[in-house]
C-alpha cells in the first residue's frame, strides 16, 4: 500500500494512507544501502507487518530539517527576542533556492520593534520583495493559507522565532508546545524534538526542530552565487560569463553595489559564503 511518512520518531515512522495510520519500521536493505527515509517520503508498505518497503523518487529533499518533497519552505524570520539575522536568512534563501524549493520569508514579533526599528525593516524586506522573494508575516494568516494551500511546506527559522506559535495560529487544534527566550543566550529553546507534517487545509505543513546554523552541504562557489538571486540576475551583464563578483573588472553587481541598489548586507553575506567554500 502507498502512503506518506508524516512523522519520524526513534526510527518508528507514521506512515498516512488512503485507510489510516501505520506506525512502520524501515526495512533492514534501507539500513544496508545507507538510505534512511524522511518525513515527505511517498513510500510503499508492508501494512500487515508494518514495513516500509519501498521510497519512491524523492524531487527533492533537505539535510536539516530531515523532509523530503517539499513545495514551500516558510522561513520563520523573528526580528526581536532573538534578533534578525540576515546571515541566516540569507544563508537559508540560498539552500532553499538550492534545493528547487520556493523560499517564502515569514517575519515574526514585529510587535517588539519601536517606530525606528520597524521603518529599518520594512526597507530591508522591500529590498527583498523587490528582487522577487515573497515576504508576509505572522499576522497575515488568511494570507499565509492561501500561499500554501495544498503544498508541502517546511518551517525553517533559528530556535524562537516562532514557528511553532505560528503553527498554533494557522491551526488552533495543534496546541504545540512554545517555550520563553533565553535571555542569558538571546535565542529560544527546541520546543518541537522530531519532524512531523500536520494537515492544514489540506495543506501538509511540517513542524522542525529549530536550529541556528546551516551548511552549504554539496554545494559550490557557483551554486551559491547562482541561488543568490540579484547575484545570478545580473550575471549576463558582467564582462566575464563565469564573473564571481568579487575581483573582476566591469561588473554588473558591484556597479550596482555602488549606486545603493544592491543591499550591502546581501553582498557581504555572499562573500563570506564563497569566501567559505
Amino acid at each position: 500500500m502507498e502512503g506518506i511518512i508524516i512523522k519520524n520518531e526513534s526510527n518508528n515512522y507514521t506512515v498516512r494512507t488512503s485507510k489510516g495510520i501505520n506506525i512502520c519500521k524501515p526495512r533492514g536493505k534501507f539500513r544496508l544501502d545507507k538510505i534512511t527515509p524522511l518525513v515527505g517520503d511517498d513510500v510503499i508498505i508492508d501494512e500487515d507487518n508494518n514495513y516500509i518497503l519501498d521510497i519512491k523518487p524523492r524531487k527533492n529533499s533537505l539535510i536539516r530539517p530531515q523532509i523530503a518533497n517539499v513545495d514551500i519552505a516558510l522561513i520563520v524570520t523573528s526580528v526581536k527576542e532573538p534578533n534578525f539575522d540576515c546571515n541566516l536568512l540569507d544563508k537559508l534563501l540560498t539552500i532553499i533556492s538550492y534545493n528547487n524549493i520556493e523560499p517564502v520569508i515569514c517575519l515574526t514579533k514585529l510587535d517588539l520593534l519601536n517606530n525606528i526599528e520597524r521603518k529599518e525593516i520594512d526597507k530591508i524586506m522591500d529590498y527583498y520583495q523587490k528582487i522577487g522573494y515573497i515576504v508576509t508575516n505572522n499576522e497575515r494568516i488568511k494570507e499565509i493559507k492561501k500561499i500554501i494551500k495544498n503544498k508541502v511546506i517546511v518551517f525553517a527559522g533559528q530556535s524562537g522565532s516562532g514557528k511553532s506559535s505560528l503553527l498554533n495560529k494557522l491551526d488552533k487544534n495543534l496546541s504545540l508546545e512554545t517555550n520563553e527566550i533565553s535571555k542569558a543566550l538571546g535565542r529560544g529553546k527546541h520546543t518541537t524534538r522530531c519532524t512531523t507534517l500536520y494537515d492544514i487545509d489540506g495543506a501538509l505543513v511540517a513542524d522542525t526542530p529549530g536550529f541556528s546554523s546551516v551548511d552549504f552541504l554539496g554545494m559550490t562557489k557557483e551554486d551559491i552565487r547562482d541561488n543568490m538571486k540579484e547575484m545570478f540576475d545580473n550575471l549576463d551583464s558582467c564582462k566575464y560569463r563565469d564573473c564571481m563578483h568579487i575581483k573582476e573588472d566591469d561588473c554588473r553587481v558591484k556597479k550596482l553595489l555602488s549606486e545603493g541598489k544592491i543591499l550591502l548586507s546581501r553582498y557581504e553575506n555572499y562573500k563570506k559564503f564563497i569566501g567559505g567554500k
